[in-house]
């Protein structure tokens, strides 16, 4: 009891000193942030998250372009990636698993996109699934001796089965083929835990480089973006919600699909956001994050 007490007060100490010594508000707010308890941490994110929510309701005013904005957010952090495997010559702390189901789901909706709804979101589809093959292409073959392959040890039928059969449990009433609808539910709930094999190779490894650390961060900006989508279309009662999605459980699970993605990558972009202000250009992980 006395040595976790007094292990307290040093962290306390140290924190206080910190504190003395930031340079700004904004340092001296994360340093408090970080010794308040989960339970306040997670009130104070939900408050944030619904202020950007209102915020994004009065300064965009066709909320589609917030989806088609998350689209071309997921195509820079793939450019990101690009850059990494150019720029370095390796493809240590990247999961292939991550970006072999990432090009699945954006296969299977590019798919669904020409044969039900050829729109603008074809074409960044067909962009990013291009890109995305092309890192898996250099992950596999051309920097195959720097990957990581006993930290990306998260079996990808993991993720994919249960996607597989919630879709043909739950997917769009509408009235196109069945098949069709079906593939569209599991591009999307594939979407939603794509990045978990990636989220294990950080937690395996508990220190995430700059390039790798941007990529997941542009994908939780995205994943936000894509959220703030469907939830301000509710808010204010679009039918284009119930057009487009169909009547029973699908609208509801499109919903919470965004809801997962989004908390998914909240704890990471919490840390990635910290390392920033801090001016730490490498991203560390506590026990337990991710």
């Amino acid at each position: 009891m006395r040595r976790s007490l007094g292990l307290r007060a040093l962290v306390e100490g140290e924190d206080l000193r910190m504190a003395g010594r930031a340079r700004n508000p904004v340092q001296g707010f994360l340093l408090w942030l970080r010794r308040q308890p989960p339970k306040v941490k997670t009130a104070l994110g939900c408050v944030g998250a619904i202020a950007m929510l209102v915020l994004l309701r009065f300064l965009v005013v066709d909320h589609d372009n917030l989806f088609v904005l998350a689209e071309a957010i997921h195509s820079v952090g793939i450019i990101v990636l690009i850059y990494k495997l150019q720029k370095e010559r390796t493809c240590a702390g990247l999961s292939l698993k991550s970006q072999e189901l990432t090009a699945i789901f954006l296969a299977v909706r590019l798919y669904c996109s020409v044969v039900m709804e050829y729109d603008i979101h074809t074409l960044l589809d067909t962009a990013t699934l291009a890109t995305t093959l092309w890192v898996i292409y250099m992950l596999r073959f051309k920097l195959k001796s720097t990957y990581m392959e006993d930290l990306d040890n998260l079996p990808s039928y993991y993720v994919i089965i249960p996607c597989a059969a919630l879709a043909f449990l739950i997917h769009p009433s509408t009235a196109h083929n069945v098949v069709n609808r079906i593939l569209w539910a599991f591009c999307v709930y594939l979407e939603a835990v794509s990045v978990l094999p990636q989220l294990r190779v950080m937690q395996n490894t508990k220190v995430v480089e700059p390039f790798t650390a941007h990529y997941v961060f542009a994908l939780g900006v995205a994943r936000f973006l894509s959220c703030a989508h469907w939830v301000l279309q509710i808010i204010d009662g679009r039918s284009y919600l119930i057009n487009a999605l169909g009547y029973g459980w699908w609208p509801s699970m499109v919903l919470l699909s965004e809801i997962v993605q989004t908390f998914i990558l909240a704890d990471f972009c919490y840390y990635y956001v910290k390392s920033v202000l801090e001016g730490q250009s490498i991203v560390r992980l506590p026990s337990g994050v991710v």
